[in-house]
């Protein structure tokens, strides 16, 4: 640790004692730090707002719809769920439309028993109170039931009557059953009748396996009346988006840390050229060549260290500045890696150059 931290020392004092290669060599990892974050890095941050948005709009659901006498059941839910790559599911039955009670000739809206071990994505409590009695609502349900401050309750055409006690907020891909009303049940796997039933996957590229896994276990009393509809086309837009933007992303960086291990190798090749007494004299000293490689490659690290640190903050600052958005930590992190790894990279060349000096022709150098 002790010999380290000489190495360290005196890496830094030649940096200090060059001040003007050394301040190149910053700004030259600043430049690279900035233009990459400022170009790819506000790419990527792009990149994941849109991939965010295809993926809100439901590129991961499976919605499989059956016909009354299809002989679908929310008993399926308890099969699917050993099935791998399943995030979410849950299972409707058929619409029933309802009133406000104390409205009978009042709008009628669909209501659907729901079924489910995690309803509380939708926003239904874990424990529900008054669970098979009680019904949630959308905000346009409670609109259209007259209903906005949620107390009352809704009588169904069946005549049977359910308290309207909480609200749900109405997910993208439950958005065709608006205006939304559900009476969530006390058992999620029943055998009782479903028509409709929402599997989200756990990744866009499992849609297709998923769907076909989900449709091998429905156990139905007949086939030709059900219907599955998926997202693929959205998922796979959103694969060749990636696609697209990655590569783009990629090529970029690679040409601005191949551009940047140019200018560091270069400054680096100046600066031994310009002490390769000093170098000699090292070596006439006792220096292993180990050593004079060490020392440079510890100037090299502290000064990328600091070009790179310095570049990332300006980089940030701008970003926020312009409301651009941040490509996320581990872009950042990459790119430190990669910015420092090159420029340590850049700088073994002329470091083992510098280590081959001859002490004694150096020295006669004048």
């Amino acid at each position: 640790m002790g010999r380290a931290g000489a190495v360290i020392r005196e890496g830094w004092a030649s940096a200090l004692s060059q001040p003007v290669a050394s301040a190149i060599t910053v700004l030259v990892l600043v430049g690279m730090v900035l233009t990459v974050m400022l170009t790819t890095g506000r790419t990527v941050g792009a990149e994941q707002r849109v991939l965010g948005t295809i993926d809100d709009a439901g590129t991961r659901a499976i919605q499989v719809r059956a016909e009354g006498d299809a002989g679908l059941t929310a008993e399926v839910l308890d099969r699917i769920a050993r099935i791998e790559g399943i995030e979410w599911a849950a299972a409707f039955s058929a619409a029933t439309d309802a009133t406000n009670t104390a409205v009978p000739d009042g709008r009628r809206v669909p209501s659907r028993l729901a079924y489910g071990t995690d309803l509380e994505r939708i926003g239904v409590p874990g424990a529900p109170a008054l669970s098979g009695t009680a019904a949630y609502a959308s905000p346009r349900a409670l609109d259209q039931l007259g209903l906005p401050d949620v107390a009352g309750s809704v009588t169904t055409t069946a005549g049977i009557d359910y308290a309207v006690v909480g609200r749900v907020a109405t997910p993208e891909f439950l958005s065709g059953l608006e205006p939304l009303l559900i009476v969530p049940q006390a058992e999620a796997n029943s055998a009782a009748p479903v028509t409709l039933m929402v599997v989200i996957a756990q990744r866009p590229d499992l849609v297709t396996p998923v769907s076909a896994a989900v449709l091998s276990v429905l156990a139905v009393d007949d086939p030709a009346k059900i219907s599955v509809q998926t997202s693929e086309a959205l998922a796979q837009l959103r694969t060749l988006v990636q696609s697209q933007l990655e590569t783009f992303s990629r090529g970029l960086v690679l040409v601005m840390l191949a551009a940047t291990a140019v200018f560091v190798s270069v400054i680096l090749y100046g600066l031994v050229m310009m002490r390769r007494k000093d170098f000699g004299r090292r070596r006439a000293l006792g220096a292993s060549r180990g050593l004079i490689i060490a020392l440079l490659l510890t100037q090299t690290t502290v000064l990328a260290a600091i070009g790179i640190a310095v570049g990332l903050t300006a980089s940030v600052i701008a970003l926020l500045a312009t409301r651009d958005p941040l490509p996320g930590f581990g872009f950042t992190a990459g790119l430190t890696l990669l910015a420092l790894f090159s420029a340590v990279l850049a700088a073994l060349l002329p470091a083992v150059i510098a280590s081959r000096r001859e002490p004694i022709r150096e020295l006669r150098v004048p």
